[in-house]
């Protein structure tokens, strides 16, 4: 097990810089704490700080790790989980990791140092194998929602994105389209992985092709969206309809279809996923894939505290089944 001084010796620093980094009781420059975090991810080293706050007793507190997104799909769950939290009796120290690893553990120590009773983490995957490799959280609490690895006492909610996939395909298919293609979320992530995969099963399931010329890999976010149908929009040869993995992209491709002339749903038929609040309030109205928010941040918090109560047993996996809200972006193909 590494001490303070295999730390401080890797980071080429002294032990004083390190405590001093752990327990933020001085001004360090950004770069040697970076150093100092990176060492300790290494070594796997856990600060004594996390064994004493394990100890003590429940101080009614839960901490929140989530990837700050322009995606209000992220805020309407923290909403969901905050309103559930105080309807328990527990507060919520939510912490944005901005998509850095080290601002997640930054954010970890902090909650730590403050007793939170458990942790939800809502972030990247690639952030939660860094954190799922530390002896930190051993003993603790924690419910990983809507994407992550799950397993040695830690459970997992997440929707079921391989089903909501091929139930925005198979709409887009029973309304006569044969040339429909796919904006995905980043296909290194379940969410967007599974979409497709869903996607590619209605798709057989009707015996149509799949063409992978209209199959473009945006980023969850507006702007991703917006170069993706701009890239679908230069072929020779487009499709008729697309399911677009997320509200977000679905709303930048939008932006580009009519930038470009093209009127939806007459010209394009689009299927997005999540059905955030603004879905409903586009012009059109976007057709969604809906994932529960409210249930998941329920769900999570209910999780969670049960975990806390010692009334959970191994770990599990819960899977929130989505459905198709349909509005007006959507007809028909023109013959």
């Amino acid at each position: 097990m590494a001490n303070i001084r295999d730390v401080a010796l890797r980071a080429g620093v002294s032990t004083t810089t390190v405590s001093h980094v752990i327990n933020e009781t001085r001004f360090v420059a950004e770069e040697t704490r970076a150093r100092v975090f990176a060492a300790m991810l290494e070594l796997n080293y856990a600060p004594s700080l996390v064994a004493r706050s394990l100890k003590v007793k429940e101080t009614h507190s839960i901490g929140m790790l989530v990837t700050t997104s322009s995606n209000p799909f992220f805020a309407e769950v923290v909403r969901g989980v905050e309103r559930y939290c105080f309807e328990q009796g527990y507060n919520l120290m939510l912490g944005n990791t901005e998509g850095e690893a080290a601002t997640a553990l930054s954010y970890l120590k902090m909650m730590l140092r403050k007793r939170v009773d458990g942790l939800l983490i809502m972030c990247s995957e690639g952030q939660q194998e860094v954190l799922g490799q530390l002896d930190w959280l051993k003993g603790l609490p924690v419910v990983q929602m809507d994407w992550g690895t799950g397993g040695d006492g830690c459970d997992l909610i997440a929707d079921n994105s391989r089903h909501g996939g091929m139930l925005a395909t198979r709409h887009l298919i029973a309304l006569g389209h044969r040339k429909i293609g796919c904006i995905t979320g980043p296909r290194s992530r379940a969410p967007g992985a599974d979409r497709l995969a869903g996607f590619i099963d209605a798709l057989q399931e009707a015996g149509l092709p799949l063409h992978n010329e209209w199959i473009v890999e945006g980023a969850f976010d507006c702007a991703s969206g917006h170069r993706a149908m701009q890239t679908l929009l230069a072929l020779p040869e487009r499709p008729t309809a697309l399911f677009v993995c997320n509200d977000m992209m679905a709303m930048g491709a939008i932006s580009a279809a009519t930038e470009a002339g093209l009127r939806i749903p007459e010209d394009l038929s689009l299927v997005g996923y999540d059905n955030v609040e603004l879905a409903e309030y586009l012009s059109p109205p976007l057709t969604t894939v809906n994932q529960p928010k409210e249930e998941l941040g329920r769900l999570a918090v209910t999780t969670l505290l049960a975990r806390i109560n010692g009334s959970q047993g191994a770990s599990r996996l819960i899977t929130l089944e989505p459905d198709l809200v349909i509005r007006r972006s959507c007809a028909p193909p023109r013959s």
